[in-house]
């Protein structure tokens, strides 16, 4: 006899997790409001008020297309995508290392149809779902990460870190770091990160002695000696000064440090509940207000209660992301959404850190909230990975619920 069968089905044109697409919508909106204020100086003397608005507007919502049309796609065919995209990466990199445009002192951008795009932000990405893939090769004795995985993942690292590191250092350090977070979580030979690792931080102490050490006029010299290290004086500079305040207010100098300065004044006068959206006075005097300051703009017109908002929000969707990576049967969409996740949020905690002051300044930018072309088109596509993630998870629990009810009914049917 044919036993009639219950189906439980995902309803609703946005699948996955409902929290991740609540997160992705309400940075986004932060970023239409606080850009257009932020944007404001640029617009006045440009005479153009609505097109930076206009021109970010249309690049959330590009964002967000990527976004819905990602999490649409299983999550089998990112394999083969990013392999495919750390190549591309590669030649992007060594290209926009010879013939990269200039802007804010370095050649990290490609312009393409009259639009700039950040390569390293491509490297990200491609890098994270690579090294991801390369961590599902299992050794069957201990079921570590297989060796010869370990090693093309470190050698890929390497060498997008290496690239990136001449023109932008914390970009390579930041994609350093989640790499070796990931290769740690996905249990690769604990002797092989101890080898990386303890050189790396012997070397990074002395190179942090010599900066110290070093003249700007040394640093100056090199830099123009050896075309690779020509941002050596810039990593001089904000090692040796270190966000550091004299005693004496009146002897800080100002106009070498407006980012600074101008960002703690932002947050000083929001007088804590805020000057009110639109009312930065700041904007007019930080450079840069609309990307890596953004956050001090937040702070000035919403207060701390949106700067703690704001960071509930990027640690809402780290919560969830990892929620997600424990509920996947495969390894490949856990290393995923756990490498996407990591980098998207340590990436937000060092703008805000740079912001109010407790770390140097490195030219990252808030995810999803700073104006942006590339950064946003990218940021968007990591939320639309996670969300692919998430709704195959949610699809193997409707299938066990499923089977589940099915097995209910036949219990009822056949007693």
């Amino acid at each position: 006899m044919n036993l009639p069968t219950t189906t439980i089905k995902s309803k609703g044109r946005l699948q996955g997790d409902m929290v991740v697409w609540m997160v992705l919508i309400m940075l986004c909106a932060i970023s239409l409001i606080e850009v257009y204020s932020a944007s404001s100086r640029d617009s006045y003397q440009n005479g153009q008020y609505w097109a930076p608005m206009l021109d970010h507007g249309l690049m959330v919502l590009g964002g967000l297309a990527v976004a819905y049309t990602a999490h649409l796609m299983p999550c089998k065919f990112f394999k083969p995508l990013c392999a495919f995209l750390v190549i591309i990466s590669i030649g992007l990199l060594i290209y926009a290392l010879f013939f990269g445009e200039k802007i804010n002192g370095a050649d990290r951008w490609i312009r393409i149809f009259g639009r700039t795009i950040q390569p390293s932000e491509f490297a990200k990405l491609s890098t994270i779902g690579f090294v991801s893939f390369l961590l599902t090769m299992r050794n069957k004795e201990n079921g570590e990460a297989h060796s010869t995985g370990v090693k093309i993942a470190i050698i890929t690292m390497f060498i997008m870190c290496a690239l990136i590191a001449s023109e932008n250092f914390s970009t390579a350090g930041l994609l350093f770091v989640v790499i070796m977070a990931l290769l740690w979580i996905g249990q690769a030979p604990k002797k092989i990160l101890l080898w990386i690792t303890l050189p790396l931080m012997g070397l990074a102490l002395a190179g942090y002695i010599t900066a110290k050490s070093m003249s700007i006029e040394t640093a100056r010299s090199i830099g123009n000696s050896v075309g690779m290290l020509h941002r050596l004086p810039v990593w001089v500079a904000r090692i040796q000064d270190g966000n550091k305040i004299p005693e004496d207010p009146k002897k800080y100098d100002v106009a070498n440090n407006q980012q600074v300065a101008h960002a703690q004044i932002a947050i000083a006068t929001s007088n804590v509940v805020g000057r009110g959206p639109g009312k930065s006075v700041e904007r007019d005097y930080l450079p840069m207000a609309f990307s890596d300051y953004i956050y001090a703009i937040i702070i000035e017109e919403g207060g701390i209660e949106s700067a703690l908002f704001v960071l509930f929000l990027y640690l809402l969707l780290l919560y969830r992301a990892w929620r997600i990576a424990s509920k996947c049967v495969a390894r490949f969409p856990a290393y995923l959404v756990m490498g996407l996740s990591l980098m998207l949020v340590l990436q937000a905690l060092i703008n805000m850190g740079v912001a109010v002051g407790l770390l140097p300044v490195t030219g990252q930018p808030l995810p999803l909230v700073s104006k942006g072309g590339t950064s946003t088109i990218i940021t968007c596509a990591y939320i639309g990975m996670i969300l692919s993630v998430s709704r195959s998870a949610r699809q193997v629990e409707l299938e066990e619920a499923n089977i589940e009810a099915n097995s209910e009914t036949s219990a009822t049917e056949n007693s």
